[in-house]
């Protein structure tokens, strides 16, 4: 992420935050749409069923791939100790997930990702801030349903945007780190921080890092997190990827190094939200910590976690009252 910093005509200074990804995704979602569209206008002089099909599969073959994550959360989690999701609870997971993809990734990551600036969040001294830190392959876009009610409630937030999209989780830091900054010089109070996903690992890895960190926020609330890895790792290439894997070398030195600052007084502020119906973070006991206040909401796939409707409620429900 490449910051420039304006100053408003109050003589604020604002951060305009650049994001690579939202200006892949638009690419991704557009050349998506031009295809369908020169395909349609092609097939259908020959064949309007073979013209509507490949439609289809250029705008929908997410869900099939959707399809078989469920499937493999299905055999993998029979050996997790967190109760099994039958195939019915499974299929609706799959359809939430299915409806939830299309308005994170078509909609708010690429395109309406600059909305909510965090730049015209006021200052409200005494009250607790909240961090807001996104998973793999998303940017600030991905709150946007928080934002607004936290705006309608009156709750400041900052956010970030972790880039590289694609770089090593240790290289976050300094970006949550002037997130939390930012969040403080809001309120005067720790802020708490809500991650999602990878965020979970990138909140961890700054506390980690930074020294004084822990008395710097007053909760962290994890959704979805890998924070022992997740089974799908195995297959990334790619460096944060990498990182997830469940027992590997990353996640093994991040865990020994918390191990010999005392993990449980850690780990106990953090409330961890996991889910047997996961798609991406599974087995589902990966998402969890021990010490911390694990909260499993089942039967609830990944990216819709971050907006369940209780998941919210509770997660907010940790904000002191004014």
């Amino acid at each position: 992420m490449f910051d420039r910093q304006v100053a408003d005509s109050n003589g604020r200074v604002a951060v305009h935050h650049a994001s690579g990804l939202a200006r892949l995704q638009q690419g991704l979602m557009l050349g998506s749409l031009a295809l369908a569209a020169g395909w349609s206008l092609w097939a259908w002089s020959w064949s309007g069923p073979a013209a509507l099909l490949g439609v289809l599969v250029l705008l929908g073959g997410y869900a099939v791939v959707l399809a078989l994550e469920f499937v493999v959360v299905g055999v993998v989690n029979r050996t997790d100790p967190t109760p099994r999701a039958h195939a019915g609870t499974l299929l609706r997971a799959w359809w939430q997930e299915v409806r939830v993809a299309p308005r994170v990734f078509s909609w708010r990551q690429p395109f309406r990702w600059r909305c909510l600036p965090d730049e015209d969040v006021p200052p409200a001294p005494g009250r607790t801030a909240v961090v807001f830190v996104h998973g793999f392959v998303c940017n600030r876009g991905f709150w946007l349903p928080w934002m607004h009610e936290l705006r309608q409630r009156g709750e400041p937030y900052t956010s970030v945007n972790l880039e590289p999209v694609f770089g090593s989780i240790d290289t976050y830091g300094p970006l949550i780190d002037d997130a939390v900054r930012r969040a403080h010089a809001l309120t005067g109070q720790p802020p708490m921080l809500v991650c999602h996903s990878m965020g979970g690992l990138a909140a961890r890895a700054w506390l980690d890092a930074v020294p004084g960190a822990d008395q710097r926020v007053s909760r962290i609330v994890t959704i979805g997190s890998p924070h022992h890895g997740t089974w799908l790792a195995r297959f990334s290439r790619v460096d944060n990827g990498r990182q997830m894997r469940i027992g590997g070398d990353w996640l093994r030195s991040l865990q020994a190094r918390e191990a010999a600052k005392a993990p449980n007084k850690r780990y106990g502020r953090f409330v961890c939200w996991y889910s047997n119906a996961d798609n991406i973070v599974f087995p589902a006991a990966t998402a969890t910590l021990p010490g911390a206040d694990n909260r499993h909401v089942p039967g609830v796939s990944h990216v819709a976690m971050a907006f369940h409707p209780q998941v919210m409620r509770e997660t907010l429900a940790l904000l002191p009252r004014a």
